[in-house]
């Protein structure tokens, strides 16, 4: 999947919280419809099997409860997108990455084919379909988490590069498939954060301490091995540090105009003194570094107005009237194809029932509201979790769909009310918030579940109330706009 994953340590944002999000963006012309849904333990599979690249083996007794975020459409299989467990761990999956020729050469992916008269079936590995349903609800912590994927990485491989986050109320962990059956992992220090744009992004890797303490990294047993006997290492002096973007990642063309672009557009938000300082760092620039330390603390609108980014305020906003050979250079973040935005802020401060909120917003980001979820449920609210396929109304997804599709031909016309819309469902949402935690502490209710439930269910009444009174709203002024439009009525 073509998407973008923001990271943020509990230093670094704005309540001490950990802070993972990420954007599930289609490959071009593709829109897969999402629902929001719980996977109770008693429903979690004991044996599974992969649509899409046939591999088939026994899960662990003893399941967590875990949310998740499937395709609604199971054709090719779950796509669970990311979630939330009973312990408070989350992860999200999978950021596509890319790789390079002298990687994939060493270290083929484990790719399914079809068997024939002549040729016998070769199954393929893991991939993005896979990872939430085969590893979220058997880890207690985000280390546990990476220990649990590396593992099935070694054995059964994988199809696709894949980019990975574990999150819990301490660490966060980034985690890269490197070829079939390698990878590394690097804890996101408290203080900073991470963009990832679809490409190979750790750019400084301590192998002493992966095969050792394993403080900060962690890797498959056979990534050294792989560096050394293929000449992964481009390092002109080997007393420099190693950097793994360079062994494992790529510097196309393409990258320039897909992915660059976005990490360059977020470090000039989130880090606008050092960008003055290193003007040299533009949006084609193969140098910008995987993890920053903040200037200010980042809150959850900033994560939204982030993966919403369209490059506003430079010349390549494709909204921007002008030069279109610039507005339309750079990929942005805030795509047309974007199927779900799952964020997940973890809150170290609070009883455990509480600590975890599951933000989510359907469609492209540029016109859409996040809203919250409480995660301690059985159930998700209709409206978020509806399984429809085809369009409409009675689906928050399919509204999503609707007012993009109206508000991007109408951008100028519809902007305001769509940013009031968005700031509407933003000041309740953090209201909504604070009222709860402080009912759930104050009342101490005994059925957890269904306190919760009915708190996500109040806020997603009041969501599909505003949602269709803005649908109604843009789709006005999209009809008055309409290219065969007359001004004079009926005589």
């Amino acid at each position: 999947m073509a998407c973008t994953t923001i990271l943020v340590g509990k230093n670094a944002s704005f309540d001490g919280s950990t802070l993972v999000a990420r954007n599930e963006d289609s490959p071009a012309g593709l829109y897969s419809p999402k629902q929001i849904l719980v996977m109770e333990a008693k429903d979690q599979p004991r044996k599974y099997k992969s649509v899409l690249s046939h591999l088939e083996f026994d899960l662990p007794e003893n399941p967590y409860r875990y949310t998740y975020c499937p395709n609604s459409d199971r054709k090719e299989g779950i796509w669970g997108a990311f979630g939330v467990n009973e312990k408070n761990v989350s992860m999200t999956a999978t950021e596509t990455i890319t790789s390079n020729e002298r990687v994939l050469g060493a270290d083929p992916l484990v790719v399914y084919k079809k068997g024939t008269d002549k040729e016998k079936e070769v199954i393929g590995g893991l991939g993005e379909e896979d990872f939430v349903t085969v590893t979220l609800a058997y880890i207690s912590t985000a280390r546990q988490g990476v220990e649990r994927l590396g593992k099935l990485l070694e054995k059964y491989g994988t199809y696709e590069m894949n980019g990975i986050a574990f999150q819990d109320e301490n660490e966060i962990w980034w985690f890269e498939t490197i070829g079939g059956h390698n990878w590394m992992a690097r804890r996101v220090k408290d203080d900073s954060y991470v963009i990832m744009p679809n490409q190979l992004g750790i750019d400084y890797f301590d192998f002493a301490d992966a095969y050792g303490k394993k403080e900060n990294f962690m890797c498959s047993q056979s990534l050294k091995y792989l560096v050394d006997k293929y000449d992964l290492d481009l390092r002109m002096d080997k007393n420099q540090d190693f950097n793994p973007r360079l062994a494992f990642g790529s510097h196309d063309d393409s990258d320039h105009t897909y992915n660059t672009p976005r990490a360059w557009v977020l470090l000039k938000k989130f880090n606008p003194t050092f960008m003055r300082e290193h003007s040299e760092l533009g949006p084609e620039s193969d140098n910008l570094p995987f993890e920053m330390v903040v200037e200010r603390k980042i809150t959850v609108t900033d994560i939204k107005w982030a993966l919403s980014n369209h490059y506003q305020e430079t010349p390549y906003d494709p909204y921007k009237k002008g030069n279109v050979e610039k507005s339309k250079k750079y990929r942005p973040i805030g795509i047309n194809r974007t199927n779900v935005l799952g964020l997940v802020q973890i809150r170290s401060n609070l009883p455990d029932e509480l600590k975890s909120i599951e933000w989510f917003s359907y469609s492209s980001n540029v016109f859409n509201a996040l809203v919250p979820l409480y995660i301690n449920v059985n159930t998700i609210p209709k409206y978020y979790a509806s399984p429809e396929i085809k369009v409409t109304t009675d689906s928050f997804y399919w509204v999503n769909r609707l007012i993009a599709a109206i508000c991007d031909k109408n951008y100028m016309d519809t902007s305001n009310a769509c940013e009031r819309y968005q700031n509407l469902i933003a000041n309740k949402a953090m209201e909504h918030i604070n009222n709860t935690d402080k009912k759930f502490k104050e009342e101490k209710p005994k059925d957890i579940e269904e306190f919760f439930q009915a708190a996500n269910q109040n806020f997603a009444d009041f969501v599909e109330e505003t949602s269709r009174d803005f649908l109604d709203k843009v789709l006005w002024i999209g009809s008055n706009n309409m290219t065969n439009s007359f001004s004079r009525s009926d005589a």
